[in-house]
């Protein structure tokens, strides 16, 4: 028997056992198959920023069919309701303060005869902004309501409006909806969380349990221990991504327009720079509380300079300058791309080869500091 093959045999039945080993704990089989799952629920459900249904008040001293007809207008796309209606304009500024609704309108006497004479009438909208997304967003849709509404009644049925017929479509996203564009992000989130805690934990808790020196005496050399801690966390890492792809198509209808092998080449080179993290964490860390807490002060400023959560555009020049060396915001990128574009590898390749540079340099730092704690 050759050395080569006497290597990969070690190698296997350290595979095997590793495999076991991750299988045997139920509790690890639903961090595994479960834990994805239901956090991709989470995800897609409660970090949304659509708007819908936003509470209203609306002041109207008019009393006409023509402002009737505008607050029908506001409800019929379901992304108001109106909670109460008043003429005095302190029940708005009330309705406000208590956070009883978080958009005020208020409708000027002569809205309708002014409209009728083809003037332009000043509508107030006053938006509460303890939630700056939610007011954004909802006060451009009532902007573009009114807007609309002013437009369509100034101009009659027999004067077509003057002026510039202007026509916006979203592209890749038609609807603007926000799942769609999130979804896909938490692919990244989740690979990320899965690989540092199954890598990091499993080497740590073979050296609180004393198996890890077991290990150092037999025939093993250290490269081959740490090719076989980390080959089945990649495998796991691809069986989360089928799981959470398959969620994302089937139940949350995020359509998938790219290559799936373009999608399996990202996370094996995103995975290659996660499980170069868990075993930096593991070399410095002696207990599992001391690996899960470095973990923590990792994952979470990770994840905030990916643009999963902020775009990066809006962050200060220094912070963007940092998300160029996290790999998170790179497969964030691609999968959102891959999902929502259809992109190529060759339309991908800046994000493809920072992950590449990425994977490699991380996991080589993270072999050369594992052979020494283990030497």
């Amino acid at each position: 028997m050759t050395d080569r093959s006497r290597r990969w045999g070690r190698v296997g039945a350290l595979l095997r056992k590793e495999w076991r080993q991750l299988f045997r704990d139920p509790k690890t089989k639903r961090i595994i198959f479960v834990s994805p799952i239901i956090q991709l629920l989470l995800f897609g459900y409660a970090v949304n920023t659509d708007v819908h249904r936003v509470a209203t008040w609306v002041v109207d001293h008019e009393g006409s069919a023509t402002s009737r007809a505008l607050q029908d207008a506001l409800t019929a796309g379901g992304y108001f309701r109106i909670v109460g209606r008043s003429d005095r304009p302190a029940d708005l500024a009330r309705a406000l303060d208590r956070g009883d609704a978080v958009i005020g309108i208020e409708i000027p006497p002569a809205f309708g005869g002014d409209l009728a004479a083809g003037r332009s009438p000043a509508v107030q909208v006053l938006v509460d902004g303890t939630n700056s997304n939610t007011g954004t967003v909802a006060q451009g849709y009532v902007t573009r309501i009114v807007q609309r509404f002013g437009t369509e009644r100034a101009a009659g049925p027999n004067r077509p409006a003057a002026g510039v017929d202007l026509v916006a479509r979203a592209w890749y996203n038609p609807g603007l909806t926000s799942l769609v564009y999130n979804v896909p992000a938490v692919l990244g989130a989740l690979v990320f969380m899965m690989s540092l805690l199954l890598i990091g934990l499993a080497v740590v808790r073979e050296r609180e349990l004393g198996t890890l020196e077991q290990l150092l005496v037999s025939p093993l050399t250290p490269g081959e221990l740490m090719l076989g801690k980390t080959l089945p966390v990649a495998a796991v890492a691809l069986i989360d991504l089928v799981l959470v792809a398959t969620v994302a198509i089937l139940w949350f209808e995020v359509p998938f327009r790219g290559s799936p092998v373009a999608l399996v080449l990202a996370t094996l080179l995103f995975a290659l720079a996660a499980l170069g993290m868990g075993l930096l964490i593991s070399t410095v860390s002696r207990t599992q509380q001391e690996a899960f807490m470095a973990m923590f002060l990792l994952i979470l400023p990770a994840l905030i300079l990916s643009g999963f959560m902020y775009p990066i555009h809006t962050m200060p020049e220094a912070f963007q300058a940092l998300t160029l060396v996290n790999p998170v915001r790179w497969y964030i990128e691609i999968v959102r791309a891959l999902f929502l574009k259809g992109a190529t590898v060759a339309e991908l390749w800046r994000p493809y080869l920072a992950l590449t540079l990425m994977g490699i340099g991380v996991f080589a730092v993270a072999t050369w500091r594992f052979r020494r704690a283990v030497g």
